[in-house]
């Protein structure tokens, strides 16, 4: 939408909270809110396009005792020059008119041809650095984009629920995406219906990125070819499998297979279905701070030697070992028990 020179932003927001009333919000973020600290600081991550604006003015409006803990977090990637320049104004002017706090960085490391995954992950550690809760603009299409990306490297039940509305990470971080609940249509028709301008990432229309590829040439077809609302579909199923997910991870729980001292107890999981092992040994893996990456074929392997329980060894990278003995899993330093080991085994 073309640029206008003067906008009643407070205005706005409440025209669009009437376009847009929270019962409209995903359900799972209402009764989360509402359980809320009243003065936790709220981090909004706020670009300046059609769906981070529509998050920022309906939390402004559906939220207006939060205001105050609102803060809004603009990253500029320097990767389109001068457009990306007005974007970081065009926010500024935004969180000006409403009263709301504004804090901007932008990327040191940018240069052309960088890669989505280096991209976001500077704009995640500057958003972390702000605020542990963090609101993303996030909606209906991008469950549909994100499911059909991770079809394609393999997920499982936990990479295909997302994008999830409340999803509660390490260190009491949250994230948290009140749009899910919306069609990116939707928030377009209600700014449009305001006549509320806002920025176009015209990178966006590029087929660079993995995503942009997806959005603009599979998901239009893949609709034609279901001959039904196949972005409300993708959305129901993310729903279903964060269900699984919870379910599974649950019943790892009551388990309780995590040994003291980082240890994984494989006859509490013996005779159990693949996926809680799966899931055991992934929760396992994630506890070993000083375990290198493995990649899919050496996870595998790891897995298939769990499953069986016999003694084995494998390496976790330049620092240790993953060893089983007596029907435990545990991480041992390089040369710990290397001895013992050795001499068991001849």
């Amino acid at each position: 939408m073309k640029k206008q020179t003067r906008v009643d932003w407070p205005r706005a927001a409440e025209t669009l909270a009437r376009e847009l009333s929270a019962d409209r919000l995903n359900p799972a973020v209402l009764a989360w809110a509402r359980q809320r600290p009243a003065r936790e600081k709220w981090g909004v991550a706020f670009s300046g396009g059609a769906d981070s604006l529509a998050l920022l003015l309906l939390l402004w409006t559906h939220f207006h005792r939060r205001r105050r803990y609102l803060v809004a977090l603009h990253f500029d990637h320097r990767l389109r020059g001068r457009e990306s320049r007005a974007d970081a104004v065009f926010c500024r002017r935004v969180c000006q008119a409403l009263g709301v706090k504004f804090a901007e960085a932008s990327w040191g490391g940018a240069q052309s041809g960088a890669s989505e995954a280096e991209a976001r992950e500077a704009r995640m550690e500057f958003l972390a650095k702000h605020a542990r809760v963090l609101w993303f603009g996030h909606h209906m299409d991008d469950i549909a984009e994100t499911m059909l990306m991770r079809l394609a490297r393999g997920s499982g039940t936990a990479g295909l629920a997302a994008p999830r509305p409340v999803h509660a990470l390490a260190r009491s971080r949250v994230h948290v995406r009140p749009l899910l609940s919306l069609k990116k249509s939707e928030l377009l028709a209600a700014l449009q219906a305001g006549v509320i301008p806002w920025r176009d990432d015209s990178t966006n229309r590029g087929a660079d990125y993995f995503r942009n590829r997806i959005r603009r040439d599979v998901v239009p077809a893949w609709a034609e070819a279901a001959q039904r609302d196949a972005v409300s579909g993708a959305a129901r199923a993310r729903e279903l499998l964060e269900e699984d997910d919870a379910a599974l991870e649950a019943w790892l729980d009551q388990l309780a297979p995590f040994q003291p001292h980082a240890g994984l107890d494989l006859k509490a999981l013996a005779g159990k279905p693949r996926a809680v092992l799966r899931r055991a040994v992934h929760r396992w893996l994630l506890l070993q701070t000083k375990a290198g990456k493995l990649s899919r074929q050496a996870f595998d392997a790891l897995l298939a030697a769990a499953a069986r329980g016999v003694r084995t060894r494998h390496s976790l990278g330049l620092q240790g070992f993953a060893v089983i003995r007596n029907g435990s899993l545990r991480f041992e330093l390089i040369g710990k028990r290397r001895r013992e080991f050795q001499r068991s085994t001849n």
